[in-house]
């Protein structure tokens, strides 16, 4: 049964007709002569399910086509690409920046409120600007957000334009080969969570797995904490350059709060600024950690220790090749104790008084022959005491004996044995020692 015009003339008028979507920059494509192909009325809106005048189009060479997916009524609502429905400002979901931006979203979910609340939006979208789409409920961000400035993507992502992954390849039996439109590569792990989304979700900002994977980079990012000590008021500013002054660094540091004084040290390439008060301090560090940039250089923002702590550090530390100090080390466990100080300490040998022999007054070791030095022992009477008392080994010590004590006379010395009493007591440690192997026994 054919319909007349004028059948449902009500709804008809709902139905929105534009001439150019709305677009980020990734799914517009690189190339600036696009051609786009245009359908009035075509399909209806996944978010308010009201037929709309749908844009397909080829981003660049080896890319998939595109097509809108939501009207430009639900489009501004978000301030969402008509495609990707990623935010048009910085890119991403809209979970990400509702959170960062701390905005509740109002808009309804049941067919007949939502129905109603597009209808009293497109009123206002014809009786003023576009920009006044969003005053009181989600639209543009008006704030700034530090996390949103992190995360944002500044340049366009064109890898997100590319063929889906062929079925048939993966199976291996595609055909085609370099004429198959879609990607030769290998899928994606079935469990990765990317691989489940939603257009209703990323529109409302629930549940949605890219979002969750930037809120937990955001929470990774390095902060800058405040110290304990209420008492540290100071910056470090870090990586100044050469060209930098000191009025350089009060102007970008002064409208935080009052400023004591700026230390700028040339040589280091560095400055150290004081406040007054320490909430002024804390807002500095809030604002320009990992944010400020001077001369081309992103600055380095630290809290300056404490004066005290550092003058303890600098009396108690030594530096190298100083000859003690006074800082004080933990004991290491296991090691052992302090070694016992000899009685005499310039007793290097641990000699007793009667085993040092006294030279007559005047004389030096370097003039006695060698064979004269007091203490030193006597080969042939080592051997006389290894034989035992042999006949023949005491003939010949007797004989060795004689003749040291003949040199000895000679040289003006006593005719004793100059022997230790401890040599007497000498055992023998090697082999070689032993008489019997020398042949001085006879069977």
């Amino acid at each position: 049964m054919a319909m007349s015009k004028t059948t449902n003339t009500y709804n008809r008028q709902n139905w929105e007709d534009s001439e150019f979507p709305i677009l980020c920059q990734t799914c517009l494509g690189d190339n600036p002569y696009v051609r786009m192909i245009k359908e009035r009325y075509g399909k209806e809106c996944k978010i308010c399910t009201r037929p709309f005048t749908i844009f397909r189009w080829c981003p660049g060479a080896r890319m998939r086509f595109k097509k809108t997916e939501i009207c430009q009524t639900c489009s501004k609502l978000k301030n969402v690409c008509q495609t990707c429905l990623l935010d048009l400002e910085y890119g991403l979901p809209t979970q990400v920046r509702d959170a960062a931006l701390k905005i509740q979203d109002k808009i309804p979910e049941s067919d007949v409120n939502k129905e109603f609340y597009i209808q009293n939006i497109e009123s206002q979208l014809k009786a003023g600007d576009d920009n006044t789409v969003a005053a009181g409920t989600v639209g543009k961000s008006l704030a700034a957000s530090d996390m949103l400035a992190k995360l944002a993507r500044t340049a366009p992502y064109y890898k997100r334009n590319l063929p889906h992954i062929c079925s048939f390849w993966v199976k291996g039996e595609c055909k085609r080969g370099e004429e198959c439109p879609y990607r030769h590569d290998k899928p994606v792990e079935p469990d990765d969570p990317l691989s489940e989304q939603n257009i209703r979700d990323r529109y409302y900002g629930r549940n949605d797995p890219v979002a969750d994977k930037l809120m937990k980079r955001a929470a990774s990012i390095p902060t800058l904490e405040p110290p304990e000590d209420k008492t540290i008021t100071t910056l470090y500013v870090g990586n100044l350059g050469e060209h930098l002054t000191e009025v350089d660094i009060r102007d970008n540091f002064y409208h935080y709060g009052e400023i004591r004084s700026v230390s700028l040290v040339p040589r280091q390439q560095c400055a150290f600024v004081q406040y007054t008060k320490r909430a002024a301090a804390e807002l500095a560090a809030e604002k320009t950690f990992n944010k400020l940039v001077l001369g081309g250089k992103k600055l380095t923002i630290k809290w300056a220790h404490s004066q005290a702590k550092s003058t303890a550090y600098a009396q108690n530390s030594t530096p190298r090749g100083a000859g003690g100090g006074n800082r004080i080390f933990d004991p290491v466990p296991g090691l052992p104790g302090q070694l016992p100080m000899p009685p005499n300490p310039t007793d290097y040998f641990n000699l007793q008084a009667s085993e040092m022999a006294v030279l007559p007054p005047g004389m030096k070791i370097h003039q006695l022959p060698p064979g004269l030095i007091p203490g030193a022992p006597s080969y042939a009477s080592m051997y006389q005491q290894a034989a035992g008392g042999s006949s023949a080994a005491g003939a010949g010590a007797s004989a060795s004996e004689a003749g040291t004590s003949s040199s000895s006379g000679g040289g003006g010395g006593s005719g004793h044995s100059m022997m230790p009493p401890a040599m007497h007591q000498q055992q023998l440690h090697y082999p070689s020692q032993d008489p019997a192997r020398l042949g001085a026994l006879k069977k």
